[in-house]
């Protein structure tokens, strides 16, 4: 479970305060899909990046199966983030130097995973790139490194994955299949699944929608915003 307790971020704008996100409080049971949408600048990724423990918040607590995420130091943060949680990114965030096979078993060495390359292999076979993984980034397709990204968020089963705008840069029918991929990862490991998205159609197959407008919920059903 994630829970919320009067988080907000506050950043400096030239000389005055800048409010991305107001005091929320929020609770996202474990195995919900829940779907983050609003306007941009509505302060959708930095909620994400707070949930992931990637920032820190300004104000509140950030409680990750019950441990207090805001309250660990940087090491313990790492392990946590290792364990728990994979993040999705748009823009993928492939390491350009290492191949596909590589950039998924990094963060299982990180982890000093014994099945490490095993696991690695038979991650790119989920994704259907088991015939791609000698390939570095440059040569692969969007579509294919978001799937390599994917594995990797994947390598440590984390019980959490957060992905921020996943299909943003990928062409309408690329999109729909790591869509696919990712439903699928949720319904066979019965992972929680927050989604950062522009996208209606995609918002409309989550269990509930989050929406933020001004760093604000503004549309949230009781369980999760209260």
């Amino acid at each position: 479970m994630i829970e919320l307790r009067g988080v907000s971020k506050t950043v400096e704008s030239g000389d005055r305060p800048l409010t991305i996100l107001h005091p929320m409080d929020l609770v996202i049971p474990s195995g919900t899909f829940v779907a983050i949408v609003g306007p941009s600048g509505s302060g959708k990724s930095t909620l994400l990046g707070l949930l992931a423990g990637l920032d820190a918040p300004s104000t509140g607590q950030i409680l990750v199966n019950g441990i207090d995420i805001t309250a660990l130091g940087e090491d313990e943060l790492a392990k946590l983030r290792g364990d728990a949680i994979g993040f999705v990114f748009q823009f993928f965030h492939l390491v350009p130097s290492l191949t596909a096979f590589e950039n998924i078993l990094v963060p299982m060495e990180i982890a000093h995973r014994r099945d490490a390359v095993p696991r690695a292999r038979q991650l790119l076979d989920e994704v259907g790139l088991s015939d791609r993984g000698h390939h570095y980034p440059s040569q692969l397709s969007g579509g294919e490194q978001q799937r390599v990204a994917i594995a990797r968020a994947l390598a440590n089963d984390p019980p959490i994955v957060l992905a921020d705008e996943p299909t943003g840069n990928l062409d309408s029918t690329t999109g729909s299949h790591i869509m696919d991929l990712l439903l699928n990862v949720r319904r066979v490991r019965g992972s929680t699944l927050v989604l950062v998205t522009h996208d209606a159609e995609l918002a409309s197959l989550a269990d509930t929608q989050l929406t933020l407008r001004d760093g604000r919920p503004v549309e949230a059903l009781a369980e999760l915003s209260r």
